[in-house]
């Protein structure tokens, strides 16, 4: 069968957030999908299939980490959109059946795509025991996030504390259910992106993941009100970085973002 990598929220190869992407007949017994993804080792492979007509979703879609599956991902299911329009399996606008219920995602005349997530809840909360030495920076600020989400997400002093970070990853994967967010206002918030974030998530098995789709549902109502406006660029990324443009819709949130097809081979399985 046909297994592509895709770098999603980018514009060039080898730069974003690779995901696997298989597109399927059905599903098949989830220890094949959770092996498939760990043969894969990327912080998320999806698989996807079609659905009859004439129901609410077109696709059905689930995303795998290397270690477990999880409730959202938007990189995967941008890359998965991406795969489906630049096929042919797909024209417009894809509706998704998955976990955190039906998710869209729309191809633009520009050539980007863009996503309809639920936007998430912020509560704030005391700053975790052990989350600064985790992390080897103060933080600012705490909130927890929703539960299909299940990060925290921790404001820093400034855009060099989040960029130079070096996480104790041992201890940071005892601090969330999922993972930890760290961000913070970009040093020129007029320039080319408004904030800057990280995501590390080794509770699930991946240490950082380079650009995550579904953090961006907090980031934007977190900065949005911070910054007064609906509409946000942000820049998340370490080794490999990528853009997520924001839009805030009370309780959607548009993540918009380029993608590009770096792999297209066959499994054999």
């Amino acid at each position: 069968m046909r297994i592509r990598i895709v770098d999603a929220f980018t514009d060039r190869p080898f730069s974003g957030n690779p995901a696997g992407v298989l597109l399927l007949d059905s599903f098949p017994e989830d220890a094949w999908l959770q092996k498939v993804a760990a043969e894969v080792n990327l912080s998320e492979t999806a698989f996807a299939h079609p659905l009859p007509p004439g129901g609410d979703a077109d696709w059905a879609l689930r995303w795998f980490t290397p270690t477990t599956e999880v409730d959202m991902c938007g990189h995967a299911t941008l890359a998965t959109a991406h795969v489906l329009h630049t096929t042919g399996a797909a024209t417009g606008t894809v509706r998704f059946a998955t976990r955190c219920g039906v998710l869209l995602a729309t191809a633009e005349p520009d050539g980007t795509i863009t996503l309809d997530f639920p936007t998430s809840s912020l509560t704030r909360v005391d700053v975790p025991e052990g989350l600064a030495k985790a992390l080897g920076a103060e933080p600012v600020a705490v909130h927890d996030t929703a539960a299909h989400i299940g990060d925290l997400l921790v404001e820093l002093a400034d855009e060099a504390t989040v960029r130079g970070l070096a996480p104790d990853f041992a201890l940071l994967g005892t601090l969330s259910e999922r993972g930890i967010i760290a961000t913070a206002v970009a040093e020129d918030p007029e320039g080319p992106h408004h904030f800057v974030s990280r995501g590390f998530f080794p509770a699930v098995g991946i240490d950082e993941d380079p650009v995550t789709g579904s953090a961006h549902t907090a980031l934007a109502p977190y900065w949005s009100a911070r910054f007064g406006r609906e509409e946000l660029i942000g820049f998340q990324g370490g080794a490999r970085t990528g853009i997520v443009r924001t839009r805030l819709r009370g309780e959607r949130t548009l993540l918009n973002g380029h993608a590009v097809t770096v792999i297209d081979g066959e499994l054999h399985a």
